[in-house]
Parts: structure tokens; sequence; C-alpha cells
């Protein structure tokens, strides 16, 4: 069946319990199929038991989605785009983040999906313009960090032995990627202020030769952000994906380029990450429940 494009203008302002600050979305694009998909599946995860991941069964329900890029490029101007069909790493980390935040919600509902979804993607919950959308992952963390929605986990101690210093320049440097800052010069400013203040700041990681270390020597639990860090030039991360252990074996779940869809990577997280070169460890982090 074709697509139909819903849009509408709304104003939505909410209050996360336990931290956050008012989500603006001026407009939301999604189809009725994903609205639908929304409903049932924030209704099937009423009845989880405490026990089990949260995260991981929203996660597992997008085994098979197909891997599409550029899918928030829609239109004109900046709008929450909705799209449970086609999903690339971020957008599947949102998806699956913001499904679980609206199914603690009072009313879980579609509008607590986009709700959630408005303020983890966009600079303190506010859809404005393209600048306002936390295109690096660094940004994204700090930024859903001080709204109390996430938190890093990170010592200056092993495992997390490696340091990355901040240089992220690569949209200033690259504007003719992106249509938005080839169309105005204002949103390109903005962008190069968005990246000066992350450059020079250092980051603990867990490198990538430490991968192969079992559960009780690795902080990380089943459902946690993993963020693949990278020395390709200008950039911070490279990849996005969920922890999984497996048979006492660390795993990522995650919107995977190489095999076009949503994968339960068949690789472990050690011998992925040790076959890119670009790729130099992970960052974690923890949805606050």
């Amino acid at each position: 069946m074709k697509k139909v494009i819903w849009l509408f203008s709304l104003l939505i302002f909410c209050k996360w319990i336990g931290g956050g600050g008012e989500c603006l979305a001026r407009s939301v694009v999604y189809t009725q199929a994903d609205s639908m998909l929304v409903e049932r599946l924030l209704d099937e995860s009423s009845g989880l038991p405490k026990s089990e991941s949260r995260i991981l069964f929203f996660a597992k329900k997008f085994l098979g989605t197909p891997y599409v890029a550029g899918t928030l490029e829609v239109g004109k101007q900046e709008q929450l785009v909705v799209n449970l069909h086609e999903l690339d790493c971020t957008t599947f980390v949102e998806t699956v983040l913001a499904l679980c935040i609206a199914s603690e919600h009072v009313q879980p509902n579609f509008q607590a999906f986009t709700d959630a979804l408005c303020t983890l993607r966009y600079r303190q919950g506010r859809l404005e313009e393209y600048p306002s959308r936390l295109h690096y992952f660094s940004d994204w963390i700090e930024d859903n960090c001080s709204m109390g929605l996430v938190e890093e986990v990170s010592v200056e101690q092993l495992p997390f032995s490696a340091v990355q210093t901040l240089q992220t320049d690569y949209m200033s440097r690259h504007p003719e990627k992106y249509r938005q800052l080839t169309e105005n010069s204002y949103f390109l400013e903005l962008i190069r202020q968005c990246e000066k203040r992350l450059i020079g700041r250092k980051v603990h990681y867990i490198p990538k030769n430490a991968l192969n270390k079992k559960a009780d020597v690795l902080p990380i639990q089943d459902g946690d952000v993993l963020a693949l860090t990278t020395c390709l030039s200008g950039l911070d991360v490279s990849h996005l994906g969920f922890a999984v252990w497996v048979e006492g074996k660390l795993h990522l779940l995650h919107a995977s380029m190489k095999y076009k869809k949503v994968v339960l990577d068949c690789q472990t997280l050690y011998h992925y990450s040790n076959s890119l070169k670009s790729q130099t460890g992970v960052r974690i982090v923890r949805l606050i429940k």
C-alpha cells in the first residue's frame, strides 16, 4: 500500500518525571501505519515483567526493518519525523528509547511517544530549526543527560582506559553534504557554534581491544546504548546500537548498513569493531528508569 504522509501542526508541552523540560514540536510527519504500530507496541509492553529489559523488548520488534539513511530530511522546514518502517542507526536508537519512555507514561500512547522522541532528538526538547537537532552524538549525550533522561557510564579507570579529545567539525568542513547548510549560511554558523562547544572536551571510553572481556568486568548491561567512537576526522561517534549479552559474549543489536536492516549481529562486538580500522571503542549510555 502506498504510504500517505499525515502532517499536522501542533504544540506539545510536556514535563518528564525525573527530569526534562518543555517539549515543543511544531509539526509531526508520520504514516497511519506508524502511529498504529506505536500504539500496538506500547499496548504489548504493558504486561512486561520488571525482570525483562524493556529496551530490548522494543528493539527486537524491529529486527529485519530496512536500513534507510536520510529519513529525517523531509520538506523545507525542520519537522519531527516518525518513521518506524525505515531506520538508520540513530533513528533506531531514538525510536526504541522513545517507546521505552512512552511506555512508562501515565498515558502510554502515540502522543507520549512523539513527546519523548522530540525531547531526545532536539536540544532541550525544542524543535526550532535544523541546528536545534542534536547532530553529534556527544552533544546528544550531554543534552539528554542534562534533562535527566540518560546517564553516561564512565569512570577515569579501567576498563575506560582510552581518552578521546573531541574534534567535532565535520559538518562545518563539509557543508556541501547537508542541504540545509548549503541553503542557509546562518544555519551553518549555528552549527559551527555547536561544534565549538564540544571541541577540546575529553571523554573516557572503553578501547575496542577490551571488548572481549566478560560481563563481570565490563560495566555494560543488556539494553545499554553503545556509541562506537571513531578516529575519522571531525567526528566523535560513527555508529550506535544496543548491547546484548549472548552466552557471556557482547553483541550489538543495530540498524546495520552492511546488512541493510536491523540485526542482532552474529559477530561479537569485539570482532565487529576490530574489523573496522576507524572504530576505536565504545561509550556507554544508559536510559534512566
